[in-house]
């Protein structure tokens, strides 16, 4: 059976249907929507497929225009908008059933030397990934066993992921909480060498748990939902190589939440503290009514 990181891989290789036309699969899953982040990490990858490979992807903008139906092809159409002598500019529009569902706009650079350095550390020594539980292993925990949806994510999930802090379950450990996470995370297998792969797999996860400060002083992350939840666009700055199958951490805080959306930041480091990836996202909260409130499946 192939395992959860070769699964995210096939996910990011693309068909080709024409020059600046490609075709990715989306998996018939139990999710009400597509996952943004494969939205995100596909359309990242027919952008790169369509540059120089001496030109990596620097930044890239997006919005999510409509929730993406699982089980239906998505078709990535590709503008090269520039392609100077230092930067390539392209513009990826996500079509599924004819209608857009995404737009994308990446920047890629080829890197330079002698400029400014400098980078602010991390905001503080976080633990090592080895000693912290897999948050599945956590939720089992606490719940005894996993809900059959929990069991069937954690098995499809090509990310080990586990927070820094222990999960909060009840009104008084969330009392007070800063709306902050941060999270260990890495591919569950060998990616392969391909530097755009490991950069369209990052900003798969990246849509992962970014929303999670929003919500943390709030609710339970893996408790009964209180609110129907979607990512409205998403921003990332790429600083330095890195490889997904290795560890990142995934520093994350919302410094607002008003009129039923909420902002969220994060900073990727690796294990040496170093800066490797930015990252902003606004997201929608809309209140369940209280008898329709939904167990939470998934970091989104």
């Amino acid at each position: 059976m192939t395992n959860p990181a070769e699964r995210l891989v096939d996910l990011l290789d693309l068909e080709q249907i024409e020059v600046n036309i490609f075709r990715g699969a989306s998996p018939q899953e139990s999710l009400q929507r597509v996952f943004g982040g494969q939205v995100a990490g596909q359309a990242l990858v027919a952008a790169g497929r369509t540059t120089e490979s001496d030109r990596p992807v620097h930044s890239l903008h997006s919005y999510f225009l409509r929730p993406g139906i699982p089980g239906v092809p998505i078709v990535y159409q590709v503008e090269r908008v520039r392609d100077g002598r230092s930067f390539t500019t392209r513009r990826v529009t996500a079509v599924q059933q004819g209608k857009t569902i995404f737009n994308l706009t990446a920047s890629f650079h080829h890197p330079e030397e002698g400029s400014i350095e400098h980078q602010l550390p991390p905001r503080l020594d976080f633990p090592h990934p080895d000693t912290l539980p897999k948050v599945a292993d956590e939720i089992r925990e606490h719940l005894g066993t996993l809900p059959e949806a929990l069991e069937r994510m954690a098995r499809r999930q090509p990310f080990d992921i586990r927070y820094v802090d222990r999960l909060r379950w009840t009104p008084e450990e969330l009392k007070d909480a800063d709306p902050r996470s941060a999270v260990w995370m890495r591919a569950v297998g060998p990616l392969g060498d391909d530097p755009l792969v490991h950069t369209c797999a990052l900003t798969y996860a990246s849509d992962m748990t970014l929303l999670d400060a929003v919500r943390i002083p709030v609710e339970p992350l893996w408790g009964m939902r209180g609110f129907d939840m979607a990512s409205l666009d998403h921003a990332m700055w790429f600083h330095r190589p890195f490889r997904a199958d290795e560890w990142f951490l995934y520093d994350q805080e919302s410094p607002i939440a008003h009129g039923g959306r909420g902002l969220a930041r994060g900073r990727i480091y690796d294990l040496e503290g170093r800066l490797l990836v930015s990252v902003v996202q606004e997201g929608l909260f809309r209140p369940y009514p209280a008898e329709k409130a939904r167990p939470a499946v998934s970091p989104q």
